[in-house]
């Protein structure tokens, strides 16, 4: 039907993204969803709660069982309705601490939380872009690019920011 090549040719599974809004459950089935998707990325693990009116995450290296298991506490901490978390793969960026995802950011309309899973073709030319006009990177990831490319929209909204952002990138995601 479709004649593959070469190993590149064929999908690949590349990290995991995982949410839940709600319940107030929400890390705890993240935490489920991530251990389920444990197959896309080894690497590291994060999870991000909301709510409503605070954040919380925990972020680590290594398996979604050895940061979220049943002697972790950190799951107790992520209280709130709604939860995104992220399984590591890395495609950009060193598997380093400030690389793991989910990322959260205070922004002018307020706290933006984001996970990402795939590649950005011009990260590389928007990051550049970025820090010549003042962005402080802290990642090496393509996944803070489009956080600083919403950060510095003009649209009014957070979701007419992201919109705004998206339309800048090129890639797969």
């Amino acid at each position: 039907m479709f004649p593959f090549h070469s190993p590149e040719d064929r999908f690949n599974d590349e990290c995991a993204v995982f949410g839940v809004y709600g319940t107030n459950e929400a890390s705890v089935l993240t935490a489920l969803g991530l251990h389920a998707l444990q197959h896309r990325g080894q690497e590291a693990t994060g999870i991000i709660s909301y709510d409503g009116d605070t954040f919380h995450a925990h972020r680590g290296l290594g398996l979604v069982g050895k940061n979220f298991g049943a002697r972790k506490n950190h799951l107790q901490t992520l209280v709130g309705h709604a939860a995104i978390g992220h399984n590591r793969y890395s495609t950009t960026g060193k598997p380093d601490l400030q690389n793991i995802q989910p990322f959260l950011a205070e922004l002018a309309f307020g706290g933006f939380s984001l996970a990402h899973n795939g590649n950005l073709t011009n990260a590389d030319r928007l990051r550049q872009s970025l820090v010549n006009t003042g962005s402080l990177m802290q990642s090496t990831t393509d996944t803070e690019v489009i956080i600083h490319l919403v950060a510095r929209s003009h649209q009014d909204t957070a979701s007419e920011r992201l919109v705004d952002a998206l339309k800048q990138i090129e890639g797969a995601y």
